[in-house]
């Protein structure tokens, strides 16, 4: 059994074997020989032309899928594209020489142990999404789109990563997926691709500089939960010197400051409390007395005070 022949780049095996020309070929040539079979001259030139006829239709009539094109070279020129649905070639004539898929198609590329501008080696794992919107120049201005595109997107990548710092690469990921889509689109163009988008999956450094970035940045967090205790404490600090101007202008604003801390601390249950005699004849203890008697009826304990 002869097998088939290998299949060529974008070339499917649909657009080789299609079954309207086997159902074709497979008519024609029981008709011929049923014509053959009736022993009549005229008819058994008819089934002897029938039954070439439906050998020769599947190298004739051939079928694309609606996302593919063929490229049809006649007598090794480029003759047409041809596509999607049934066509006809002529048979020794013309060629098929490439089938090309107009899907969008994704390749993943990296760059492994690249150099970034501060000499930082990291491993960066990206995907780009593309598609063919000029089959002819694809299939004429270069041998491999597939591989080329590969290496042009890895080459690109690598070139970006040499010119940025480790620290833009992390930080402003998506500006980097639009600088590779621009200059790869750019290289593509005249081979007929059209890049859609590149993604950067995955960007990968030493652990030995994982360590050192995790020690950096709790190092950054300690430095910033210091400086923000030392504000607090500074406005701490003048609110105490404003009240401090407050009741040293105005004495009776420090009593009534003072008799307030005793009835919140008279609140707690059992509470005692010890005040030198000096400070209690300051703070006028008939009214002082009278909010801690107050404030002991409301809970039903006298407390003690000395």
């Amino acid at each position: 059994m002869t097998p088939l022949p290998q299949l060529r780049l974008g070339e499917s095996l649909a657009g080789r074997l299609n079954a309207p020309a086997m159902v074709l070929m497979v008519v024609l040539i029981i008709a011929g020989v049923a014509l053959l079979a009736t022993g009549q001259a005229p008819l058994q030139w008819l089934g002897g032309l029938m039954i070439a006829v439906g050998v020769l239709t599947p190298l004739a009539l051939k079928m694309a899928q609606q996302w593919e094109r063929a490229i049809v070279l006649r007598l090794g020129r480029f003759h047409r594209v041809a596509g999607p649905g049934l066509f006809l070639t002529i048979p020794v004539v013309d060629e098929v020489a490439y089938w090309i898929d107009q899907r969008i198609q994704t390749t993943e590329f990296n760059a492994q142990q690249a150099l970034s501008k501060d000499t930082v080696p990291v491993n960066i794992d990206a995907v780009i999404f593309w598609q063919v919107h000029d089959t002819e120049r694809a299939a004429l201005e270069i041998q491999d789109y597939k591989r080329a595109i590969a290496q042009v997107a890895e080459t690109s990548l690598r070139e970006m990563v040499g010119s940025s710092t480790l620290a833009t690469l992390l930080a402003e990921r998506k500006k980097s997926d639009g600088v590779l889509r621009e200059v790869i689109g750019r290289k593509t163009a005249d081979w007929g691709i059209s890049v859609i988008s590149v993604e950067i999956r995955d960007i990968g450094v030493p652990a030995g500089l994982q360590d050192a970035m995790s020690r950096q940045a709790q190092a950054e967090r300690e430095r910033l939960a210091r400086v923000a205790l030392g504000q607090a404490e500074q406005e701490v600090a003048e609110k105490f010197v404003e009240a401090a101007e407050i009741y040293a202008r105005s004495p009776t604003a420090l009593q009534l400051r003072a008799m307030n801390i005793i009835y919140e601390t008279t609140k707690e249950g059992g509470a005692t409390i010890l005040l030198p005699t000096a400070m209690v004849d300051a703070m006028n203890p008939g009214g002082v007395l009278g909010l801690t008697q107050a404030a002991a009826a409301s809970r039903g304990a006298p407390p003690s005070a000395t």
